[in-house]
């Protein structure tokens, strides 16, 4: 592992991608593994750094994800519509809305549209949490791609939306 000037990470070269492929008597593309490698532990890191940044607010980054959806969508959304909206399964936005719950930060209530089932609200309290984080959210956003151009960070957003399209290929039986 080495680290590289301003990545931050002990990341693997492209040597040791090329010697693991030769143990195992592959025929992988070393470059290939490696930018795979190298995305998923900055990945990772984001993550973490993200969950950091939004403690600071008291929320997790699934929580502020949930508070940002509603308000995005006119503050209320049933919870299978979240679900699909954040990618993550109905128990976890449960688990997501009782926590925003206790806070304040969100409502239950009966859907007009389905009297079985209930809707999640954003209430005032959760719109003034979302305003008040997001000078520096929004600041600290912009700092962690700072030092891409605009064209970059274009080019970036093509790469990242090809490379999402083949997120399938790490779960697919």
């Amino acid at each position: 592992m080495t680290q590289h000037p301003g990545d931050g990470l002990a990341a693997p070269t492209l040597d040791q991608a090329r010697r693991q492929i030769a143990r195992y008597g592959l025929t992988a593309d070393p470059q290939a593994i490696l930018v795979a490698t190298r995305l998923m532990a900055a990945g990772a890191r984001i993550g973490q750094a993200g969950e950091a940044h939004f403690g600071r607010f008291g929320l997790s980054t699934g929580r502020y994800r949930l508070l940002a959806d509603l308000e995005d969508h006119g503050g209320e959304k049933s919870p299978s519509q979240l679900a699909a909206s954040l990618g993550v399964s109905r128990a976890t936005v449960t688990g997501l809305v009782d926590g925003l719950l206790r806070e304040g930060l969100v409502a239950r209530r009966p859907s007009t549209e389905d009297g079985r089932g209930t809707v999640v609200i954003l209430t005032a309290r959760g719109a003034d949490k979302l305003r008040d984080l997001a000078p520096d959210h929004f600041a600290r956003m912009e700092a962690l791609v700072g030092d891409l151009s605009p064209e970059e960070r274009t080019t970036f957003l093509d790469l990242l939306a090809r490379v999402v399209q083949g997120m399938d290929a790490l779960t697919d039986n």
